[in-house]
């Protein structure tokens, strides 16, 4: 399956891809399905009322999350990409008051909040962590359509048979037919450095290739300064952010006051050479601040782990000597090569993997980014991110109360520090190294797998216990 750079970078809303972006599409999805689907109609029987039910992580964590905020907006008929704050909190209102959605376009259905929203505290649903099961019904309680789907991270969302067709892809049964055909299909690292030697372009213009092969070059640049610019215009409302993170922990936004010291001390002889990870770590937390306050935000892969790659560019932009726009674009195409491979080949998914697929594959998109617009080679390139992911694995996600605030911020800012020096190293290296970075890839995934769900965001371990324990 071709995995657009924009399919990777997706500007929505926070807290969470998966927990917040992910229910709202299958909301909205759900929607479309009663109105456009091909499931078998009774003779004049319609859906009148409609049932949630969220599973695994999503039911543990889904009120720290926002997720039953997610899924009251997505059946009104909102989307995330272009969510307005003031007529979400008028259309929650209204529901809340109705027990109804009226999204437009899709008729009215009854649903209270209180009785047809269940959080199910049993066992995940077998396919995946994150499931949600829809349920349509006409006037006389008769269930007409059911459909079940699953949050997979980065707000991505599959259906059942969407899921099963994904996993026969990388079994390597999918025929030739049902796959995207792009000039250069590479689905690991090792394919991606063997077409980049016989081709002899840089990861960068062969993943130009394959996102010209579905859209004008014209449109992929616009889209790529799009998304910069809503990643630089989140990490700026991040930056003059005050007062406390929403969701009861009292958490204090930190950025703009950190900011405000770092530019006061600018030009003063209070410099240390470690100042500039004071930088970088400011730059993420302002992202993650801003993701966790709800606000709009861009997943790199997810929004969890959104504040590695927009920090890491800033740096680049801000301190790097011969930064250019045209550099943000080859960052994001590269960055975003590296995370279609790891989500490929194993997961983006914190309640799939733990925050070794989020921050982890954050911090190794943007280290691979960098290297590549600071002139490294292929080889380099895909070291650097094997040595951001490397120092990532066995990462746990273990939010306090469910909440993408601790230690979800300061991990960003960590990683996107990781990133950099991950880069470095590697310029500093011929490309050639030790483990490959598909290796690290299939480690991380054998990892999550043996992960036990209490470290997999379900806040049932970890730091989210043992702090509140305290």
């Amino acid at each position: 399956m071709f995995l657009s750079v924009f399919d990777l970078f997706k500007i929505g809303v926070g807290p969470s891809s998966s927990h917040t972006m992910g229910p709202m599409v299958a909301a909205r999805r759900f929607l479309t399905e009663i109105r456009d689907g091909d499931w078998p109609r009774p003779a004049n029987a319609q859906v009148s009322h409609i049932s949630v039910s969220l599973h695994g992580s999503l039911s543990f964590t889904g009120k720290g999350h926002a997720s039953d905020r997610a899924i009251l907006l997505g059946l009104a008929g909102f989307e995330p990409k272009t969510l307005d704050p003031e007529q979400a909190k008028a259309a929650l209102s209204d529901i809340e008051s109705t027990k109804k959605v009226s999204p437009q376009g899709f008729g009215t259905f009854s649903f209270d909040p209180e009785s047809d929203l269940v959080f199910d505290y049993g066992p995940a649903l077998p396919q995946h962590a994150n499931g949600m099961i829809f349920n349509g019904f006409d006037a006389n309680g008769l269930q007409l359509l059911k459909r079940t789907y699953f949050s997979v991270g980065g707000g991505f969302v599959m259906s059942e048979a969407e899921l099963e067709a994904d996993a026969r892809e990388k079994d390597g049964n999918t025929s030739a037919d049902d796959v995207e055909p792009v000039p250069y299909p590479f689905r690991s690292a090792n394919e991606m450095l063997s077409m980049g030697v016989a081709s002899g372009l840089s990861i960068a213009d062969m993943k130009r290739e394959n996102e010209v092969a579905h859209t004008s070059p014209q449109v992929l640049d616009r889209g790529l300064i799009e998304v910069w610019t809503a990643m630089s215009d989140c990490m700026d409302r991040g930056l003059a952010g005050e007062g406390q993170l929403p969701g009861g922990l009292k958490v204090k936004r930190r950025a703009r006051e950190i900011h405000d010291q770092l530019i006061a001390e600018t030009g003063s002889n209070s410099f240390h050479p470690h100042k500039v990870m004071d930088w970088l770590g400011v730059y993420a937390m302002a992202v993650n601040e801003e993701n966790a306050a709800g606000g709009k935000v861009v997943t790199a892969p997810t929004n969890g782990a959104a504040g590695v790659v927009p920090a890491v560019i800033r740096y680049y932009l801000d301190h790097c000597i011969g930064a250019t726009e045209e550099g943000v674009k080859t960052f994001l195409l590269v960055a975003g090569a590296i995370g279609g491979i790891i989500k490929y080949n194993a997961s983006i998914s914190g309640a799939e993997v733990g925050c070794q697929g989020e921050v982890g594959s954050a911090s190794a998109m943007a280290a691979a980014g960098l290297c590549a617009v600071l002139g490294g080679s292929n080889k380099q390139v895909e070291n650097a991110a094997e040595i951001a992911l490397e120092h990532h694995l066995g990462m746990t996600c273990d939010p306090v109360a469910g909440l993408v605030q601790v230690p979800c911020i300061e991990r960003n800012a960590l990683g996107a520090v990781k990133a950099v020096t991950a880069a470095s190293l590697a310029l500093r290296g011929s490309g050639d190294h030790f483990v490959p970075l598909d290796t690290c890839i299939e480690t991380m995934r054998q990892t999550g797998r043996d992960m036990m769900d209490e470290y997999k965001e379900t806040s049932k371990g970890g730091l989210a216990v043992n702090l509140v324990a305290c």
